[in-house]
């Protein structure tokens, strides 16, 4: 399942995270990557420990606990804090799959890696190619955003970042856990809170189906959730 989450950022968020970051000192991107995904990638990151990309981080966390799209969506247990990468002059990221457990450095907190995101921080006329391509099952997904909205999809897709040939992309990127780690269970939580959502806005929270489909979402989130 592959989610837009349009405007998780407004415009004056990212005009600060961008002030910092960009003033940063940037580092080779393979710092933070695994052996099959350094022979495909080529780009610059930020280090986890860079002052800058704390404080932009702890405002993008803060911006994910706001969003009731992305909590429902993810229903996270755990969000590894979000790091920051930056392409350009032809740097890409080849076909790879995330790590199934990421560490931070530097301390003792892991994460399963159920679902990855991205968040777009550069404006999308600013920069060509850099298109996130994510395959599922129905082909091939091109995702190139506007500055401030965020897509999440599996972690276990198959994934790539096409080269930048104009500009620079920057972007923030990091991993969610679930509560629920089967995908197909969490969709179906995902569609069941929508359709709940849309039938209180018609008939209200106190109409008796609307009770009835609520009480049935958290049976089911009772009995899929993994703490």
């Amino acid at each position: 399942m592959l989610i837009r989450i349009p405007n998780l950022l407004s415009s004056d968020d990212v005009a600060r995270i961008r002030e910092a970051i960009d003033a940063a000192d940037w580092t080779d991107g393979n710092a933070t990557s695994g052996h099959q995904s350094a022979l495909a990638k080529r780009n610059r990151q930020l280090p986890e420990s860079a002052p800058a990309a704390r404080a932009a981080g702890e405002l993008i966390l803060d911006r994910l606990s706001a969003s009731p799209l992305f909590v429902s969506a993810a229903l996270p247990f755990k969000v590894f804090p979000p790091l920051f990468n930056r392409y350009e002059g032809g740097e890409t990221f080849g076909v790879h799959v995330d790590n199934a457990v990421r560490a931070q450095a530097g301390s003792d907190f892991r994460i399963r890696s159920d679902l990855s995101a991205t968040v777009f921080l550069s404006d999308p006329d600013s920069y060509d190619g850099g298109e996130l391509v994510i395959e599922d099952t129905y082909g091939d997904q091109r995702v190139k955003l506007a500055a401030g909205d965020m897509v999440l999809y599996p972690a276990s897709s198959l994934h790539e970042v096409t080269p930048v040939t104009r500009g620079v992309r920057v972007a923030s990127f990091f991993w969610i856990q679930s509560m629920v780690r089967d995908a197909g269970e969490r969709r179906l939580l995902f569609e069941l809170d929508g359709s709940v959502q849309a039938l209180t806005a018609r008939h209200g929270g106190r109409d008796p189906q609307v009770i009835s489909l609520t009480g049935l979402y958290h049976n089911l989130l009772r009995k899929w959730g993994d703490l």
